[in-house]
């Protein structure tokens, strides 16, 4: 009888309450269960051995409980709660009951409760298991079972504990990491292309190839919120970027499957690229809001498979994400908005496609619908007529047009910056200067010039300029002079020396 009693509570313990077989001993005597989400016993052990004496069941349970401590520090709780069962023919002769007085693993973390089941008082033993559980278990059993009805019973249970695992395998296995693997291979290509066409930090060289850059999205090339997704800006960024995909990119297209991961990963990067936009005005690149997106789809796999996903990789993803987030904000330089819109568009691209083979039309609905708003508006906001752009963007956006000699549109913008602005800065105004001199207007920017050098004698543009247009007005003592002042300030300007030498004729040697 106790031989199938072993067994017909492990059947009812995995079947019916979804513990889940983790461990078994080579003569199938002794099984360790688990339940890590539950709230009250997250481990069930169960031994079936004939007890003889108290000692023997007291060395038993004193390993049980230091078995428990490590199994708690593996799985990185707080306190864990171990019942623990014996199913043995008769009861030690000896006196015993105070022996299963709960023991505790160190500092009281680990608590072990033990129950003492025979055949004479099976069903009080069962009882006071049930009472542990917060369940009823009761089982109505002869006195003695053939081998088959043992063997049988025996099955179910391993049965059913194998078709768990197989379950759970086949979440982690609805697609090869093809797309993956393909990222990674064309963000290192690219790389190597962008070093042989002058180098991966080389600021122009990284707006030529495709680089977010807010003045050239703003003309309308659109492209530049997905090219960034391969582009990355040195090799240590490379690196981070590479390794995180193949670990990250490699579970969620393994949980989602080839064609969700890949709309998961480019929505996830475009909407990470579209935040950087809004909040961010410098130059970026990188797969990184698009690495955050799989965070995203993690985070919307464990919304909507939280048992697995926390038996599984739950915790490492949140301390990880965790980790990534506080470095983001801690640490200067980094596109964090880029990073968080990466997180939202992968977490809502995650519930568009939804689980393979699970799905769930109204919140698939609902979260196309968020996706949808959220681009919506970001994208109206970005482009809208009357955003005020930052400084910084029309500082950049005005040097693009003005190496590209359009002139007049710099002047618009730059002009209109200054003018409604209380504190410009002064390579704002060293910049509409020059734009001033470009259109013919030297008095406005000989005027605006000397307010500059007035307010910051340390401008060596500033003086330059107004040498060129002392010169130009054959004012040649003064142009002098404030040649001669550019190059103190920043001697080692070879265009200062050159409009030096041609205001006094001689060749001027540089210090």
């Amino acid at each position: 009888m106790e031989d199938y009693l072993f067994w017909r509570l492990a059947y009812f313990l995995i079947a019916e309450k979804d513990y889940r077989l983790v461990q078994m001993s080579k003569n199938q005597n002794e099984i360790w269960l688990e339940k890590l989400e539950s709230k009250d016993t997250q481990v069930v052990r169960l031994l079936r051995r004939n007890l003889d004496w108290g000692n023997s069941l007291q060395r038993d349970i004193d390993l049980t409980a230091a078995n428990g401590e490590n199994i708690r520090k593996q799985v990185r709780k707080r306190e864990l709660t171990i019942l623990n069962i014996y199913i043995t023919a008769y009861p030690p002769v000896d006196d015993y009951t105070f022996r299963l007085d709960p023991p505790s693993g160190a500092g009281g973390k680990t608590k072990v409760a033990n129950i003492l089941i025979d055949r004479a008082g099976y069903e009080d033993g069962l009882k006071k298991a049930g009472d542990f559980l917060g369940t009823s278990i009761s089982f109505d059993l002869k006195q003695e079972y053939e081998e088959a009805e043992v063997e049988n019973v025996k099955r179910a249970a391993l049965g059913n504990a194998a078709d768990k695992v197989k379950a759970d395998k086949a979440v982690f296995n609805q697609g090869r990491p093809i797309f993956t693997y393909l990222f990674i291979f064309i963000q290192v290509a690219m790389f190597f292309w962008l070093e042989a066409n002058g180098g991966s930090e080389i600021t122009s060289v990284l707006i030529e190839y495709g680089a977010k850059y807010n003045p050239l999205i703003l003309e309308g090339e659109w492209w530049r919120f997905f090219t960034p997704i391969v582009l990355h800006i040195g090799l240590l960024h490379l690196i981070m970027n590479t390794l995180a995909l193949y670990y990250l990119g490699t579970a969620v297209e393994r949980i989602y499957g080839s064609t969700r991961f890949l709309f998961i990963y480019i929505l996830a990067g475009f909407m990470g690229a579209l935040a950087s936009f809004l909040f961010n005005s410098s130059v970026s690149a990188g797969a990184s809001g698009a690495i955050f997106g799989c965070f995203g789809a993690l985070l919307y796999f464990g919304l909507i498979q939280p048992k697995l996903f926390f038996r599984t990789m739950g915790l490492n993803i949140l301390i990880v994400l965790g980790i990534n987030l506080l470095f983001g904000f801690s640490v200067p330089g980094i596109d964090n908005a880029g990073h968080l819109g990466g997180l939202a568009g992968g977490f809502l691209a995650a519930g568009m496609v939804h689980l393979p083979k699970k799905r769930r039309f109204g919140i698939q609905l609902l979260f196309l619908v968020l996706a949808s708003a959220v681009i919506y508006s970001g994208l109206s906001y970005g482009f809208s007529p009357d955003r005020e752009l930052d400084e910084e963007s029309v500082f950049v956006m005005a040097q693009e047009y003005t190496k590209n000699r359009e002139y007049d549109k710099a002047y618009s913008l730059v002009s209109e910056r200054v003018e409604n602005s209380e504190s410009s800065s002064a390579e704002m105004r060293l910049l509409l200067s020059y734009l001033e001199l470009e259109r013919g207007e030297a008095e406005k920017a000989r005027n605006r010039l000397e307010e500059l050098v007035a307010e910051q004698p340390d401008l060596d543009g500033a003086y330059y300029y107004l040498a060129v247009i002392s010169y130009n007005e054959q004012d040649t003592a003064k142009a002098k002079e404030y040649a001669e002042q550019a190059i103190e300030l920043n001697p080692s300007e070879e265009g200062y020396r050159l409009l030096l030498e041609e205001i006094t004729g001689n060749e001027v040697q540089l210090k």
